[in-house]
C-alpha cells in the first residue's frame, strides 16, 4: 500500500527542520481558498499558529484570497485580516504585481496556490510576477508544492512571441503538465532571474497513478481554487473549455457544472454538431464521453435562456487519461459549428483581462493560429494536429529538466 500524498504546506508544518531557514525572517503567504492543509485548515491560519514563524502579510491572486469574486475583471481590494491583524494585499486589484510598499512587509514569500495545469490560469502568471519582483528587490520565494490535477499530458499550441498577457505568462502550451514548483524554476531560467528560490516538494505524488492521474482522488478533498473550478473533471477539461471564454458560446457559468461543456447556446443543434465532429476527426473524441444536454444559466451568457449543449465526461469507465485531448476536442467543436453555420458569430469581441485591442480567443491561445484554422474553409484537422504536435514535442523535451516527480 502506497503512502498518502503529502503536500508542501503539510510538510512545512510537520517538519521543523524545513522551517528553520525562516527563523527571524518576516513571512508572507500568497494563497486562495484551496490553500488548505490535509485537515482543511486554511494555510494562513495554520502558519499563523506556528510559534517559530513571524507572519507579517498575505497576498491574494485573481478572485481574491477568499475566492469571492465570481468572474474575470472583478477586482479585490486590500484589507486587514480581522483575525491575524496583518495586511492582505490584492494582486488582482489596483495592481497585478507587488509594489515596493507591499514587498517591504516581508522577507520570504510562501506561495501556496492550487493550479489547474493550464497556461491561461492566471495563478501561474502571478507566480511569474512575484518571482520577477522578488528578484528585483532581493526577496526570497518558496513554493509549497501541490499537484497538477490535469497530470503530465501536454497539449495545445505554444504561445507565440508578442502574445504574452495576464492569461499568457510565457511560451507554454495550453496544457503544460508541470506543478507550480516546477513552473517556478522554469520561469527563473526562462527569464534569467537571480532569486533565492526553494520548493517544498510533495511526498508520494504519482502523477500517472489511477484513478486521479494527477489528483490524489479519495485522499484529498477538492476545494475550488477559483469559483468556477468545482471539481477534478472541470480541471481535466479546462485546457479546452477555457477557450469558450473568448466566444459567444456559453461555458456553463451560471450552472453547477461550469467549464465542463464543449459549448452551450440556444440557437445551435448540439446533436448535429456532435455528428459533424465525429465525421471530421473521431480520434479527437477518444478518452472521454461527450453527451448532449440542456441547461439554463442563472447568470452570465444566455441568462434565463434554454441552451443546447455538449458536456464532456472525463470520469467513469470511458475515461482514458493518455488519450483524452480536451484542447483538440474544443477546437473540433468550433470547426464543426463553423462548417454547419458558416456565418455564426463564434468569436466574442470584448475586453478580456484588460486587453481591448486583441480578440480574446487569440489571447487565450497565444496567437491567432487556432481561430484562423477554424475560420478557414479549406483547413483540416490533420493540419492543426501537425502544428500542435510539433509544439507539444518541443515542450516535452524542454520541460524534462524541471520534472521533480517521476
Amino acid at each position: 500500500m502506497t503512502a498518502p500524498v503529502c503536500f508542501g504546506i503539510d510538510r512545512l508544518l510537520a517538519e521543523p527542520e524545513l522551517r528553520h531557514p525562516l527563523t527571524g525572517r518576516r513571512i508572507a503567504l500568497l494563497a486562495h481558498p484551496a490553500s488548505v492543509t490535509a485537515d482543511l485548515t486554511h494555510s494562513l491560519d495554520a502558519l499563523a499558529a506556528l510559534p517559530d514563524l513571524q507572519l507579517t502579510a498575505a497576498f491574494g491572486p485573481q478572485h481574491g484570497i477568499k475566492g469571492d469574486k465570481q468572474d474575470n475583471m472583478i477586482e479585490t481590494a486590500d484589507f486587514i485580516d480581522p483575525q491575524h491583524g496583518i495586511p492582505i494585499f490584492s494582486l488582482y486589484g489596483e495592481v497585478r504585481r507587488p509594489t515596493p510598499a507591499m514587498l517591504d512587509t516581508f522577507d520570504v514569500l510562501l506561495v501556496d496556490l492550487q493550479d489547474l495545469g493550464c497556461r491561461i490560469y492566471t495563478f501561474i502568471t502571478t507566480l511569474r510576477y512575484v518571482l520577477e519582483a522578488a528578484a528585483a528587490h532581493g526577496k526570497s520565494v518558496w513554493v509549497l508544492d501541490r499537484p497538477n490535477p490535469a497530470g503530465r499530458p501536454v497539449e495545445g499550441l505554444t504561445l507565440r512571441p508578442g502574445w504574452e498577457s495576464f492569461v499568457g505568462a510565457g511560451p507554454l502550451p495550453m496544457r503544460h503538465g508541470l506543478t507550480m514548483g516546477e513552473l517556478g524554476q522554469w520561469f527563473i531560467d526562462q527569464l534569467q532571474l537571480t532569486v533565492d528560490y526553494r520548493v517544498i516538494e510533495m511526498q508520494g505524488w504519482q502523477p500517472e497513478a489511477a484513478p486521479g492521474y494527477g489528483w490524489p482522488l479519495g485522499e484529498r478533498v477538492w476545494i475550488n481554487p477559483s469559483p468556477n473550478a468545482p471539481n477534478l473533471w472541470m480541471a481535466r477539461a479546462y485546457a479546452g473549455t477555457v477557450m469558450l471564454e473568448g466566444t459567444t458560446l456559453s461555458e456553463g457559468r451560471g450552472t453547477t457544472r461550469p467549464l465542463e461543456f464543449l459549448f452551450g447556446a440556444p440557437d445551435l443543434d448540439a446533436r448535429a454538431i456532435l455528428a459533424e465532429m465525429q465525421a471530421l476527426a473521431p480520434a479527437w473524441l477518444t478518452g472521454c464521453q461527450v453527451r448532449e444536454c440542456w441547461f439554463e444559466p442563472t447568470f452570465h451568457k444566455f441568462h434565463g435562456q434554454l441552451c443546447q449543449a455538449l458536456q464532456i465526461h472525463s470520469e467513469g469507465p470511458r475515461y482514458d487519461h493518455a488519450a483524452f485531448q480536451p484542447w483538440r476536442l474544443q477546437a473540433l467543436a468550433f470547426k464543426a459549428i463553423r462548417r454547419l453555420y458558416p456565418d455564426y458569430p463564434i468569436w466574442r469581441d470584448f475586453g478580456y483581462e484588460y486587453e481591448f485591442e486583441r480578440l480574446a480567443i487569440d489571447l487565450i491561445n497565444g496567437s491567432p493560429l487556432l481561430r484562423e484554422w477554424v475560420d478557414d474553409p479549406a483547413s483540416t484537422p490533420a493540419q492543426l494536429d501537425a502544428l500542435a504536435a510539433a509544439d507539444e514535442a518541443a515542450w516535452r523535451a524542454a520541460r524534462e529538466p524541471y520534472l521533480r516527480y517521476r
